[in-house]
């Protein structure tokens, strides 16, 4: 398929420029476009993105893979609505110094060897002491993620802004927790302050780091955004609609009934 619409693409007088594209085209499902995001992570204010799955469900993806031929003449002869949407800021603070990371879906926390125990800071003021599996701090693109099952909200991407969301966490009268998630507008921030000597998995995206020298990580929306270039209209509801809600449900009328729910 990637053949394929390399061949139609050429007919259409695009360049192939694996180093520095000016669009990236990612065939395949939404983690294959973590993978590109990632891949030209260096770049991206520069790029934009287009989504094309090949299953039944992409979140970043505008295009199916039976619409190559559609797609090429779209791009060939139009030009692209530019969308940006906002992305996680994420940095870790250790002896060694800082190091920053950029999340397109989400940021998650957890322990290697037990729960997770850390002080969450909003604004530089104490806000909880947290125990239990893990925290997520999702995107509004990530909202529908992770995030969702842990019965976060599911957040428009033009609000700049970060969810957290608590994994199992415990409440007693050491720790306790607000236990609902919490959504952090643009230029605020929250830091997670290791609070024992524990080794931390740290995932962001689709990367995994294991670290046991982590003091603290600060999280906030980045000054960076990501570009996807819509060629048709796609609404962001029109996607959490496709992929969570039966429509079959919603085309009743109120009161009436399936067949499966009348009486045999």
């Amino acid at each position: 398929m990637t053949e394929q619409f390399h061949r139609l693409a050429a007919d259409r007088g695009f360049i192939r420029n694996d180093q520095r594209p000016d669009t990236v085209i990612s065939i395949g499902g939404d983690g294959t476009l973590l993978h590109a995001f990632h891949t030209y992570l260096e770049r991206i204010n520069e790029i934009s993105f287009v989504g094309v799955h090949t299953g039944h469900l992409g979140f970043y993806a505008d295009w199916q893979a039976n619409e190559l031929e559609e797609l090429v003449r779209m791009m060939a002869e139009n030009q692209p609505k530019l969308v940006h949407y906002p992305l996680a800021q994420i940095e870790l603070e250790t002896p060694e110094g800082t190091t920053g990371y950029l999340a397109l879906n989400e940021f998650t926390l957890k322990g290697v060897d037990g729960t997770l125990v850390v002080q969450l800071n909003i604004n530089d003021e104490p806000f909880e002491m947290f125990r239990g599996d893990g925290m997520v701090i999702s995107t509004p693109t990530g909202s529908t993620a992770y995030n969702k099952s842990l019965n976060g909200a599911v957040i428009h991407p033009s609000i700049p802004s970060l969810q957290l969301a608590e994994i199992a966490s415990i409440n007693n009268r050491v720790y306790r927790t607000l236990g609902s998630s919490v959504i952090l507008p643009q230029h605020h921030h929250c830091d997670l302050i290791s609070k024992k000597d524990q080794r931390l998995l740290l995932t962001i995206d689709h990367l995994s780091i294991q670290r046991a020298d982590i003091r603290s990580i600060r999280c906030s929306v980045a000054d960076s955004k990501v570009t996807f270039a819509r060629y048709r209209p796609f609404p962001f509801w029109n996607r959490v609609r496709d992929a969570f809600i039966d429509m079959d449900d919603c085309d009743r009328k109120p009161g009436a009934r399936s067949e499966q729910d009348k009486p045999i």
